[in-house]
């Protein structure tokens, strides 16, 4: 099954490059390209891609804007893509705002060519772009300096099982389905089943999601360790 991505960002070879990388790809197809995010949008409601790769900081409308709308698409617009973030680490506020939204995680721009592709298929296959030694970090620092707006989160985790509230607190702690089932000495399978029901109990989209709403619930802290 092949890929179908967009690329949004403001510099022309900054697209050009990651589009001629991508595509290179035997199972990746760039479908389209946008300088600014309000293009970003309307590109990817017509070409209904599978990853939308959108930098964060644009003229006429930013990528957290963007991300916003394409991740929540009025009535009759049904097509929602995954959505990376594309950022350096002095914008770590508009990327922990982008997850909240829904977005699907972020990459480094200055990554290496591999991490990009690799980002790409981890992302397009449902899966949330969570590095324990990056993502994690900088969502406990801005859980830990920015209050959360939800309503009483930790109430929420009083419809989990044990199993499933331990499964979600090493999910947040950066562990790999593959960890996890080893800390606990449980099938992968299992594990993903565990995760599954976590996210559909707390209505969560995905891995990143529920990495934010642990650290909300002070189910973990900044500084814990794995």
């Amino acid at each position: 099954m092949t890929i179908r991505v967009v690329i949004v960002d403001d510099q022309a070879m900054v697209r050009a490059g990651f589009a001629a990388l991508l595509s290179a790809q035997a199972d990746i197809d760039v479908v389209g390209e946008a300088p600014d995010g309000r293009q970003g949008v309307q590109v990817a409601r017509s070409t209904h891609p599978d990853v939308v790769l959108m930098d964060v900081r644009m003229p006429e409308m930013d990528g957290l804007t963007a991300a916003r709308e394409i991740l929540g698409p009025p009535p009759g617009v049904v097509h929602r893509p995954r959505v990376l973030m594309l950022t350096t680490f002095d914008i770590d506020d508009y990327v922990y705002e982008a997850l909240r939204a829904g977005a699907s995680g972020f990459l480094l721009k200055d990554a290496p060519p591999a991490d990009l592709i690799a980002a790409v298929r981890v992302v397009a296959s449902g899966e949330a772009l969570l590095a324990p030694s990056v993502t994690r970090r900088l969502i406990a620092d801005f859980v830990q300096q920015r209050p959360a707006p939800r309503k009483d989160p930790a109430l929420r985790l009083n419809g989990l099982t044990p199993r499933e509230t331990e499964v979600l607190e090493l999910i947040a702690r950066g562990l790999s389905n593959q960890e996890i089932a080893a800390r606990l000495v449980l099938a992968e399978q299992t594990v993903k089943t565990h995760i599954g029901r976590v996210l559909a109990k707390l209505d969560l989209r995905d891995r990143a999601q529920a990495v934010i709403f642990a650290y909300e619930a002070a189910l973990v802290r900044p500084g814990d360790s794995a």
